[in-house]
């Protein structure tokens, strides 16, 4: 084993470590809770526009987008647009003429003009409409015939229902060794009611949807790797790696 191979070895046994630790786990959680209080996953930007991501899922992403190399990303969920622009900028550093998919139901008037007028927009494709819309996956799937690697990125509504049919629909498209990243799982793990302005909670979230959709679509598993090193993450568990092909 060569220096490199011995340093990679290293530091995936300190991962998988690190991932078992409940203490560093619940930590970690705690931290999240009171930093929200300060709406800390707003106040960061990608070249000029609010990602409202934790950094070290962004990090992750871009991990994941360098080594997988995808010419097509999908994702649900625009906002002010900073994660779609994000992804476009690391298509951008990989070269080829790979696209964003951004999909919301509510595209608001100036976060679109900021984003058609960002430079990356040239790699960006954005419907507006639910993303679970028949119209919409139909549009999706379209623009996605003729691509080789795809990833998808779910952070829309954060029902059951809805990430559920988001994962039904769109973890088709999703390339062998590549990704679909469910993001905020991490509300099944807040105590019940904290998200009582909003219409999910512990046992109705991204996770419990996650679930359902590995019990029935072995295509799919949980990157442990990936997992035990997003500590501080909206996407506990939520880092789906495709490992074989659906079944005919």
């Amino acid at each position: 084993m060569n220096p490199n191979e011995e340093f990679q070895e290293e530091r995936r046994k300190a991962i998988l470590d690190m991932g078992k630790d409940k203490e560093l786990r619940k930590m970690s959680l705690d931290w999240i809770l009171k930093s929200n209080v300060h709406k800390y996953g707003y106040n960061f930007t990608w070249m000029g526009r609010p990602v409202i991501q934790f950094p070290n899922d962004m990090f992750i992403i871009q991990e994941l987008i360098w080594k997988v190399r995808p010419d097509l990303i999908i994702e649900t969920g625009i906002a002010h647009g900073g994660s779609i622009i994000f992804s476009a900028s690391m298509l951008e550093l990989i070269g080829g003429d790979g696209k964003v998919v951004g999909i919301d139901v509510d595209i608001r008037k100036h976060n679109r003009e900021e984003i058609e007028k960002h430079p990356m927009m040239k790699r960006i494709v954005m419907f507006e409409g639910s993303s679970t819309d028949e119209k919409i996956v139909n549009q999706v799937y379209e623009l996605a015939k003729d691509k080789k690697s795809i990833m998808v990125f779910l952070d829309s509504h954060h029902s059951h229902k809805h990430v559920l049919g988001e994962m039904n629909a769109y973890g088709k498209l999703v390339s062998i060794n590549s990704y679909m990243v469910v993001f905020d799982t991490c509300i099944e793990l807040f105590p019940k009611g904290y998200c009582s302005d909003r219409p999910w909670d512990v046992g109705d979230n991204p996770m419990t949807a996650m679930y359902e959709y590995l019990r029935n679509n072995d295509n799919f598993i949980i990157d442990e790797l990936v997992n035990s090193k997003a500590i501080i993450t909206a996407a506990p568990k939520g880092y789906l790696k495709r490992v074989k092909r659906r079944r005919i």
